[in-house]
C-alpha cells in the first residue's frame, strides 16, 4: 500500500516530525516526492527542519505547522491546512513524550503522556481519517508505538500503557479500514534501540547498541513494502529471533498464567533465558 500511496504523489503529514524518527521518516518521503506537512512544537527545531526539507531535490511543497497533538481543536486545524495543501498520502501520528511514571505517584506525568502519546494519535486519526476515506485514494496511516507497549517492561508504567493503548488502537483502526473497504492501510510501527534527541539528553554519543532514526525509518518504510502491520524494528543488540522470543514470553504470561511481567519475576529468570536462547 505505501507504493501505491506514494506512487499517487501528494502529502506526508508526520507530528513530532522536527527532529528524531519524525523528521527522518519526513526526510524519506520528501526524497520519495511527496509533499511534506511538519507538525510539531514551535520553535527553532521546527523551522530548521522545513528548510532542510525545503532543499531536498525533487519534493514538494514543505510546511510547518506548529502543533499540540494533544489539543483536539489544534489538530482538526493541522488537517485543514494539509487537505487545503494537497491531498493525504500519508499520515504519521508519532510524536511523543517520556516522563518518569510509577503505579501509585506522578499522575501529572500519566495525564500528560496519555494526552500527548495516545490522545494525540487519536486526534490525528479522527481528524484526518473521515476525509482521507471520502479521498478514496490509495493512503497509509502510520502509528508510532514502542516495544514498551508490547512486553510493557517495568520502570515506566505510565509510558507503557499509553503505547500498549496506541497498539490497540491501531489495530482496531487497521479493522475498521479493511471493513468499509478503504484503499488506507494501517501499520504499527515499534522502533527499537534508537538514538535520538529524547536520549542524546543523557547519553551524549551514540551507544553501539543502538540505530540511527535513518536505520530505523530505512526498515519501516522497507517492512511496509512489504504489507506488514506489525513492524517491530530490530537494532544492534536485538534481532528479530530476539523480539520474537520476547513477545512470545509475554503472551505466554497470559496463556500460562505465570505472575505478571514473569520475564523480570526472579523464580523465572532461569526459564525465560532458556526461551531465549532456544
Amino acid at each position: 500500500m505505501l507504493t501505491n500511496a506514494m506512487e499517487a504523489g501528494g502529502l506526508a503529514v508526520v507530528t513530532g516530525g522536527a527532529s528524531g524518527v519524525g523528521f527522518a521518516a519526513a526526510y524519506r518521503f520528501a526524497e520519495a516526492g511527496l509533499g511534506v506537512v511538519l507538525a510539531d512544537l514551535p520553535g527553532d527545531a521546527l523551522d530548521a527542519a522545513v528548510i532542510e526539507l525545503s532543499g531536498v531535490a525533487g519534493a514538494g511543497p514543505v510546511l510547518a505547522a506548529p502543533t499540540d497533538v494533544s489539543d483536539p481543536v489544534a489538530v482538526a486545524a493541522l488537517a485543514d491546512i494539509a487537505f487545503s495543501t494537497g491531498e493525504v498520502a500519508v499520515l504519521m501520528n508519532n510524536a511523543g513524550i517520556g516522563k518518569s511514571s510509577g503505579s501509585w505517584n506522578e499522575p501529572d506525568a500519566w495525564r500528560q503522556m496519555i494526552e500527548v502519546n495516545l490522545f494525540g494519535v487519536l486526534n490525528g486519526q479522527q481528524a484526518f481519517l473521515p476525509r482521507m476515506i471520502e479521498a478514496n485514494r490509495p493512503a497509509v496511516v502510520i502509528n508510532t508505538g514502542s516495544k514498551q507497549g508490547i512486553t510493557t517492561p517495568p520502570g515506566n508504567p505510565g509510558y507503557n500503557v499509553t503505547k500498549a493503548g496506541v497498539k490497540v488502537m491501531t489495530e482496531m483502526l487497521a479493522h475498521d479500514l479493511r471493513e468499509v473497504g478503504a484503499p488506507i492501510s494501517a501499520h504499527l510501527f515499534v522502533p527499537g534501540f534508537t538514538y535520538t534527541g529524547m536520549i542524546a539528553r543523557f547519553i551524549a554519543e551514540k551507544p553501539p547498541a543502538a540505530w540511527t532514526s535513518q536505520q530505523t525509518v530505512d526498515w519501516m518504510i522497507a517492512r511496509m513494502r512489504e504489507g506488514d502491520f506489525y513492524i517491530l524494528c530490530p537494532d544492534n543488540d536485538v534481532s528479530p529471533e530476539r523480539d520474537r522470543k520476547r513477545v512470545e514470553w509475554a503472551a505466554g504470561d497470559i496463556l500460562n498464567n505465570r505472575p505478571a511481567l514473569s520475564r523480570w519475576h526472579p523464580d523465572w529468570a532461569e526459564a525465560f533465558a532458556e526461551h531465549e536462547a532456544g
